[in-house]
């Protein structure tokens, strides 16, 4: 399986307000690359902090594909706290949400995996989801579940879309969040293989070296 991680964040690396609320960073072109780059996956992941603050629908818009796929919809939320009224619980297209195994939450519209004791265990849920024919996997977030995926070396590519503007904030949250890399032999060594610009903004490819 590939595992693509796509964001976008400020020339000073900042994905949302300093109070965590997101704000505009992708311009229309980057939008247009962003929803072709969904109808290429067969699944688009995300966690629930990502669900709760910002209630995205996961879909591939017809504005900017016009036969758009329908790739699976990924959430891993680990306690259930995915609300019923959610957008990915509307019934557009197949959703997973993925919890540990000790909650029994199940969602409308959703079929329910248990996969880890505590936190959902990447490692078992990447040949769970390869069986159901996830050849490509999108990981859009947030930064928690970003760095999870760079620390287990489970990510192939990183694409970061740097919109032109600066965020600020010591507070505000960056691409790679979570616990971060304790010593120099944990950090996530990445190798440029593109750049390029995209309207106003810049596109930045990476691999992941493993």
């Amino acid at each position: 399986m590939r595992v693509i991680i796509n964001c976008a964040m400020s020339a000073d690396g900042k994905i949302a307000l300093r109070t965590r609320r997101q704000t505009q960073i992708s311009n229309e072109e980057d939008k247009l690359r962003v929803h072709k780059l969904r109808n290429s996956v067969d699944a688009i992941l995300v966690g629930i902090e990502t669900v709760l603050s910002d209630d995205p629908k996961l879909t591939v818009n017809t504005k900017y594909v016009k036969k758009p796929r329908h790739p699976i919809r990924i959430v891993l939320d680990s306690s259930g706290r995915t609300p019923r009224s959610a957008r990915v619980l509307d019934g557009t297209s197949e959703t997973l949400i993925v919890t540990n195994e000790r909650c029994r939450r199940t969602f409308p519209n959703a079929e329910t995996i248990r996969c880890g004791r505590r936190q959902v265990d990447l490692h078992r849920l990447i040949p769970l989801l390869a069986r159901r024919g996830v050849r490509r996997l999108l990981v859009e977030g947030g930064s928690k579940v970003i760095w999870s995926f760079l620390e287990s070396r489970l990510a192939d590519e990183v694409n970061i879309f740097v919109g032109s503007m600066a965020i600020g904030g010591e507070r505000a949250p960056t691409p790679a969040g979570g616990a971060g890399a304790p010593d120099e032999k944990s950090i996530v060594a990445l190798r440029l293989k593109n750049m390029k610009a995209v309207g106003s903004g810049v596109l930045l490819t990476y691999e992941v070296v493993k």
